[in-house]
This record gives C-alpha cells, structure tokens and sequence, in this order.
C-alpha cells in the first residue's frame, strides 16, 4: 500500500511517520514530527511501534520505505509507504524540518 506526498500532509500533525534513512540523512531533512528509525535497525526496534494505529514510512525516494513497509506488514503493522519519499515531498512545496532534530 501507497499514500502520496499530497495525501499524507491532509492527515496533519496526527500522522505517525517513520523515517528509514540513516541518522545523517534524518538531520539534513525531515518531516516535523517524523521518528528516524534506520532500515538495519527496524527488527530490533519493532517493540517502539505502535501497534493500534497506521504507520506512514518514508525515506529519500522509496526504495527502502518500500522494503521496511513489507517486512512491517509482514509483522502485523498497517504500514503505508509514503510514495517517493521525502524527495517527493519536498518537490510537492511542503516544509521539512533541517539540522539536527532535538
């Protein structure tokens, strides 16, 4: 399953949205409010997500919101890949937060 950049900013600050890239990517660009959990790390971070809400996963352009958003799916999440990723999003005229995130 897929949301795009559009549709995902019409949920509003009440989206849960994770972010698969690595640190260093997260604090260069990234959505208010979104929680960085790198690829590689996402088995063993499972326990830090919610389970009774949907979760929105992004990263540069895709590729790897796509596999993190199958292997949650396939652990009982409701996983949806943000289209294009932050890319995408910036693209689209929407805000990302810059520097390291507090």
């Amino acid at each position: 399953m897929t949301i795009t950049a559009a549709d995902l900013a019409a949920l509003g600050a009440d989206a849960t949205i994770i972010d698969v890239r690595e640190p260093h990517e997260f604090a260069e660009a990234r959505l208010d409010g979104a929680t960085n959990v790198p690829l590689g790390d996402l088995p063993s971070r499972l326990a830090e997500l919610p389970r009774d809400r949907t979760i929105y996963v992004m990263c540069l352009s895709g590729g790897r919101s796509a596999r993190a958003t199958a292997f949650l799916r396939g652990a009982g999440f409701d996983a949806i890949d943000v289209e294009g990723g932050i890319s995408r999003w910036y693209q689209a005229g929407f805000p990302v937060e810059t520097g390291v995130a507090a």
